[in-house]
């Protein structure tokens, strides 16, 4: 498990195709047609047997081989945006796939039209130690659809595996007056204490965030 998750932002296909080279360029072009033919011909051509998948997921694997790892994540979010994925693909994809292409699952999740029927993907990252995970866990799709019990363990959950709350989307907004919250960061830090270990400076940085307030003029995180 590395010690600090990958947080890069996901690329544009524009963005993209200025810093692939011509076979990768060529590889991703087939595969988003492949993912884009999978969802216009949904309903009328499924694979064929009970364990056949469609083409554009087995592409969805090997991303990082064809475009490189630094643009595994883009690549396969935008397969997942161009197939219209659904919840049964986003599902196997995430279970049968390596850390590397489950994190690109949820780092996705907003941008498809799920509403919150993803989140068992999100709370299963989110019971895991592994910060990739958990990173990817709390963007903008958790901001948008987790509760605030689910929430607020969120947040204790990257103050234990030492993930940045700057991966938190929404932090500030979904913090600001949470007594609730304030209290459980305030029992972790003493426990923290009574232990003889360091309290994460994160810790105090969302504390501060739970005063009640008037909403911040700009999204922080």
């Amino acid at each position: 498990m590395p010690m600090t998750p990958t947080t890069s932002p996901l690329l544009t296909r524009e963005e993209l195709d200025a810093q692939l080279g011509g076979a990768a360029r060529a590889w991703l072009d087939e595969a988003l047609a492949e993912a884009e033919h999978a969802a216009s011909h949904e309903a009328s051509e499924q694979p064929a047997g009970p364990y056949a998948v469609p083409t554009w997921e087995l592409r969805y694997a090997a991303a990082g081989r064809y475009c490189g790892l630094e643009h595994a994540d883009s690549v396969r979010a935008l397969l997942l945006v161009e197939a219209r994925a659904a919840l049964p693909a986003l599902t196997r994809l995430y279970e049968q796939g390596t850390a590397a292409e489950r994190r690109a699952v949820l780092l996705a999740l907003h941008r498809l039209d799920l509403g919150p029927t993803a989140l068992p993907l999100v709370e299963d990252a989110l019971r895991t130690n592994d910060t990739r995970l958990v990173a990817a866990a709390v963007g903008p799709y958790a901001a948008a659809h987790l509760d605030a019990h689910n929430w607020r363990h969120a947040i204790l959950k990257c103050l234990f595996t030492g993930v940045p709350v700057d991966a938190v989307d929404q932090l500030a907004r979904r913090s600001r007056g949470d007594a609730e919250l304030a209290r459980m960061l305030g029992d972790f830090a003493a426990e923290r204490i009574a232990a003889g270990r360091s309290v994460p400076a994160d810790l105090t940085r969302v504390l501060d965030l739970t005063t009640p307030g008037p909403a911040a003029p700009t999204e922080e995180s």
